[in-house]
Order: C-alpha cells, then sequence, then structure tokens
C-alpha cells in the first residue's frame, strides 16, 4: 500500500488559490482508485501502487489546468512500505 502527500502549488492566477484548491481536493476525492485525506498544508493519498498513485498526480495536474493555471508546482513524497500494513490508520493509531 503507498501512502504519500501531494502538495500542489497553481501559479499565474493571482495570490490567493483556496477557491481553485477546493475544486483540486474534490476532483481527488471523485478518483475511486485513491483515499485522500486533505490537511491544512496538503493532501494524503492512500492507494494500492505506484502506478495508481502516478495517474492520480497527472490527471489532477490535468484538472488545475484546465482550470487556467499556465503553472502548476507539484511536490510529492512517498511511503511505500511492502513489510508491514501501510495505511493512513495504521499511521494516526501508531502516534496516539
Amino acid at each position: 500500500m503507498i501512502v504519500a502527500d501531494v502538495t500542489f502549488y497553481p501559479i499565474g492566477k493571482g495570490v490567493s488559490v483556496g477557491d481553485t484548491i477546493r475544486k483540486v481536493i474534490e476532483y481527488m476525492k471523485n478518483n475511486k482508485s485513491i483515499k485522500c485525506y486533505p490537511n491544512s498544508m496538503a493532501t494524503v493519498i492512500e492507494c494500492e501502487n505506484i502506478d495508481i498513485l502516478m495517474d492520480a498526480v497527472k490527471d489532477t495536474e490535468k484538472f488545475i489546468e484546465s482550470l487556467g493555471f499556465p503553472r502548476i508546482e507539484t511536490i510529492l513524497r512517498i511511503d511505500n512500505r511492502t513489510d508491514i500494513e501501510n495505511s493512513v490508520e495504521r499511521k494516526i493509531k501508531y502516534v496516539k
């Protein structure tokens, strides 16, 4: 299982992108291949494998581009762990 966090920075249409990020999160939540957990600094994604993750990131970048942004910076951090169950739920339980 992959647990990753991704941050998209849409650039080129002003300073505030809050409305855009809300649209992006809704777009990502409609992708049934991934689970999304938005937070204040990034969106955590849980999915079965790296190919699904990369397709989701690529599709989301295309969506942001379709909103009229000429530039998108994306930061992606991936935790691909195979020795134990890797999930957001497990990680949260572990730190509590």
